[in-house]
């Protein structure tokens, strides 16, 4: 009860005291405004540009990443053509003996 009476009291107060000083109150929400616009943009900007950074950080991992799979491929391949090739030489030799 006491708290809801506190409150009642505050709102009154406070009510008040911005019929009383609301030209004072305008002042300061006309200064503050353009101040919490600033620092709003600041901290959009700042947080993009780590968005950015991020993004980019991703995308270079991902080309690495696939960069080390096509580096992966490359030498497989060249394992089976000199798998390839070593069939084909006995192949040439087992013919060469034949004829």
């Amino acid at each position: 009860m006491t708290l809801l009476l506190a409150g009642a009291i505050a709102a009154i107060i406070g009510l008040v005291g911005l019929l009383e000083w609301m030209r004072d109150f305008f002042v300061i929400l006309r200064g503050g405004i353009p101040l919490l616009l600033l620092l709003g943009g600041v901290m959009a900007a700042y947080i993009g540009f780590d968005d950015l950074q991020s993004k980019l950080r991703e995308d270079a991992e991902k080309q690495e990443e696939e960069l080390a799979k096509a580096r992966d491929e490359i030498a497989l391949m060249k394992a089976r053509t000199e798998q390839y090739r070593e069939e084909l030489e006995k192949l040439k030799e087992e013919r060469g003996k034949t004829d």
